[in-house]
């Protein structure tokens, strides 16, 4: 069958000669023709994701356009203004992509308001809110490497679409051929036929308002003096963060300048993650050599943010998102009790994976804390099932271990540019009290204990990675461990039973151990990679440490 399609394509007028030439490169290889036809990219609730190149199971114009018409097919069942929202990130083919999309939905008599330049995930998911859209696309791949792109599809709600919804565009792309089954008009016929419209500068002004009206301590930064290095790792993040960091009252921002520019080649780091030491090396530099206050670098399609503080002694220090998520929590609560803006009830809400140390600092302020499932949609969804109660003001913010904040309603996905405007005034508020972010890290360990949290990834490549994962998965609930590295497992909690989680069936294994520390198993929903958490507590960082390396040497034979 792969062989088949593999001729077809080979055989067909390709719009794209890059693909053409691709198919060339790899005839009479049954491997490479097998890796790119075998299967397709399956679409769900993060939509696709792939290596960028010719063929089903890579991203291409023809998958993208397969895609769209599964969406389109789903959105003219839905009523409403039949408008969809996209937006795109610097990627190779990103725009390219976001215009197929574009004229695909045209030539179904779905209009479409597009972007006129790159513009990150929060602004995607604000648009789909401001124009009541039906559904939303960012073509991205977030921060895997250079070769990937991908397509996210959002709902109405501005949050990523539904488990039923992914379900049934699924169904409508498996009924539409792949190189003929779309429907098309050019982007030009699209826009002269009053389809296709950029999205204006309302939309553009508002969603800046909006980040700044959920300011803890305004005109903090005005007079503070913070200094910064930022990096947008080439992505999206440069006009919008600067654009509100600026507007706060930052000046003293130097940006990283090999970093600068929109480049879907990412030519200074493997992977363009700030969570990763590589991706900020360019940053720490500059910081170190300027003395600067802080460094921060947002991911390519700018929905998470990294940072790296400077510590008394004039290190830096890489800040994990557990510790920026505890942060931000604490100087949200503290700063908005002082003010007199904490709404009354407030909550605030984090994933299963993140740090309980978060669930200590909610208690002392006296703030509800939800514990949702993995993925920024489950954050969403509380904030909706506030806002049909009419009660969305008691939403103060909400986080992910994986760099991912977000402090307010007004989108439904994490957002690096509320995040930086956020972490920039905590830490100017800090600089004008004479303390830090690191003295206030400390000062939180201190009162709630030293706790550590750590992810070891383990990667599944190739065609048989998937079926590895599952098999892991399924031995580890047939024959749960007993003890974890000498430390009794006191408590299995299994997510894929929503009768004892109280949460929508997932495929999550936590280990409760004897002394508190616990174990959290995985699998990625967007990468082929199973994920560890560990959670230790200890009475400083070096006994935390060396729990954390006891229980992952002893889990490590199980990936292997």
């Amino acid at each position: 069958m792969y062989l088949e399609d593999y001729k077809r394509w080979s055989e067909a007028d390709l719009e794209d000669s890059a693909l053409k030439e691709e198919l060339e490169t790899i005839k009479g290889n049954d491997e490479e023709i097998k890796d790119r036809f075998a299967v397709a990219l399956k679409f769900g609730t993060a939509g696709l994701r792939g290596v960028l190149g010719a063929g089903s199971n890579r991203m291409n114009i023809y998958v993208v356009r397969q895609a769209t018409q599964g969406l389109a097919n789903w959105v003219k069942t839905q009523g409403g203004n039949q408008l969809v929202a996209i937006s795109y990130d610097s990627r190779i083919n990103s725009d390219v992509f976001a215009k197929t999309a574009a004229c695909v939905l045209a030539a179904n008599g779905i209009k479409v308001r597009i972007y006129d330049a790159l513009m990150p995930v929060p602004a995607l998911s604000f648009a789909t809110r401001f124009y009541e859209a039906n559904a939303g696309i960012m073509v991205t791949a977030s921060h895997n490497p250079a070769k990937y792109n991908g397509y996210k599809a959002y709902g109405p709600d501005g949050c990523q679409m539904t488990d039923e919804a992914a379900d049934i565009v699924y169904a409508e792309i498996q009924k539409t051929d792949i190189l003929t089954g779309a429907k098309m008009m050019s982007f030009e016929e699209g826009i002269e036929a009053g389809m296709i419209a950029y999205v204006g500068d309302d939309c553009k002004e508002a969603l800046y308002d909006a980040i700044k009206a959920r300011s803890v301590r305004p005109g903090i930064c005005e007079t503070a003096g913070l200094k910064l290095v930022y990096s947008p790792l080439n992505g999206s993040g440069l006009v919008p963060v600067m654009r509100i960091l600026k507007d706060i009252g930052i000046t003293d921002i130097t940006i990283v300048p090999e970093q600068q520019y929109p480049d879907g080649n990412f030519p200074t780091c493997p992977y363009p993650n700030p969570e990763i030491f590589e991706a900020l090396r360019l940053g720490l530099e500059l910081a170190e050599k300027s003395g600067a206050d802080l460094m921060l670098a947002t991911d390519p399609d700018a929905d998470r943010v990294g940072i790296a503080m400077k510590c008394p002694d004039g290190s830096y220090e890489l800040v994990s998102g557990n510790e920026v998520g505890v942060l931000l929590l604490d100087y949200i609560c503290a700063g908005r009790i002082e003010k007199g803006t904490m709404p009354e009830k407030a909550v605030a809400v984090k994933s299963i994976v993140s740090t309980p140390l978060a669930d200590a600092v909610a208690e002392n302020y006296g703030v509800e804390l939800r514990s949702v499932l993995t993925g920024f949609k489950w954050i969403g969804d509380q904030i909706a099932q506030l806002e049909a109660a009419g009660e969305v003001d008691r939403f103060i913010f909400g986080f992910e271990e994986s760099y991912g904040y977000l402090a307010g309603p007004y989108v439904r996905d994490k957002d690096a540019i509320i995040g930086s405007m956020l972490i920039c005034e905590m830490a100017a508020y800090y600089r004008s009290i004479g303390s830090s972010l690191k003295q206030r890290m400390e000062e939180i360990y201190d009162k709630y204990g030293r706790y550590l949290n750590k992810v070891d990834s383990f990667e599944f490549p190739g065609l048989s990675g998937m079926d590895k994962m599952s098999g892991i998965m399924d031995d580890l609930r047939k024959n749960p461990p007993k003890e974890i590295g000498g430390y009794s497992v006191v408590k299995v909690t299994d997510f894929k039973k929503p009768e004892e989680t109280g949460l929508p069936a997932a495929n999550v294994l936590i280990y409760k151990l004897e002394g508190g520390a616990e174990v959290i198993v995985r699998p990625s929903g967007t990468e082929p990679k199973i994920k560890t958490y560990f959670t230790t507590l200890g009475k400083d960082l070096a006994e935390a440490q060396a729990q954390k390396d006891t229980l992952a040497a002893a889990l490590k034979p199980i990936f292997s």
